[in-house]
C-alpha cells in the first residue's frame, strides 16, 4: 500500500451521532456537521467528514454499525455523539456505559483518535439518574484515555429560542454554537488536521 493511500484513509473525521449531529428538522446542509466541513475546507485541510449519523439513533445501534464503518472508511477521528436516545427510552446506564466503552475501544484499535461528546438530560427523569447518565462521560474519557467535549449542547440547553418546536432539537441558529463547541473541544487535533 503506497504511502499516499494510507494518509487519504486515515484523513477521515467519522460522525457517529444521532438527530442531533444527521441535521433532524433542518434544511439540508445547514447542520454543525457541515459546517466543520466547511471549516476544514476553509483552512486547506486534506481531511473530510463522513457524517454516519442517523435520527433516533442508540448506543446498542451504533456499536452495532461501528465495525464496518472502522473497516469501510478508517477515520483517523472519531466524533461519538451517542447517548441521549438511551436515556430517551429510559435504558440502563450501564448499559450505555458499555456501549460507548465498546465503541471507543474498537476506534482506538483501528488507530483513530476519538471524541467523546458529553451529553445531559433534564432533571425531570429523576435527580439519581440524571446524575449516573451525566458522570458516564467524563469517566469513560478519563478511564480510556480519550477527548471529551463536557456538554455537547452548552450555551443552548437553556436557551428555548434556540430548539425546534419540540423542544428536543436545535433549530438552525444553534448549530453554529454546536459547531463552536466541537471545534473547540478539537483543539487538540488541530495539528493533526492542518493544511495541506
Amino acid at each position: 500500500m503506497s504511502i499516499v493511500t494510507l494518509t487519504k484513509a486515515n484523513t477521515t473525521i467519522l460522525v457517529m451521532g444521532d438527530s442531533l449531529s444527521a441535521e433532524y428538522g433542518l434544511a439540508r446542509g445547514t447542520g454543525w456537521v457541515k459546517l466543520l466541513e466547511d471549516q476544514l475546507q476553509k483552512q486547506s485541510s486534506p481531511w473530510k467528514v463522513f457524517n454516519a449519523s442517523i435520527s433516533g439513533e442508540t448506543t446498542s445501534g451504533g456499536l452495532t454499525r461501528m465495525p464496518a464503518l472502522l473497516e469501510q472508511k478508517k477515520p483517523g477521528i472519531v466524533l461519538l455523539e451517542l447517548g441521549a436516545n438511551d436515556a430517551l427510552r429510559g435504558l440502563s446506564v450501564e448499559q450505555t456505559e458499555k456501549n460507548l466503552r465498546k465503541m471507543i475501544q474498537e476506534s482506538k484499535k483501528s488507530g483513530a483518535k476519538v471524541l467523546l461528546f458529553g451529553m445531559q438530560i433534564p432533571p425531570n427523569y429523576g435527580q439519581d439518574y440524571t446524575n449516573q447518565f451525566k458522570a458516564i462521560y467524563l469517566k469513560l474519557a478519563k478511564q480510556e484515555g480519550v477527548e471529551l467535549l463536557p456538554f455537547f449542547l452548552q450555551g443552548i440547553a437553556s436557551q428555548k429560542e434556540l430548539f425546534q418546536a419540540d423542544n428536543i432539537h436545535p433549530n438552525e441558529k444553534a448549530q453554529e454554537i454546536l459547531f463552536r463547541n466541537v471545534w473547540g473541544a478539537m483543539t487538540p487535533y488541530q495539528k493533526l488536521l492542518g493544511s495541506k
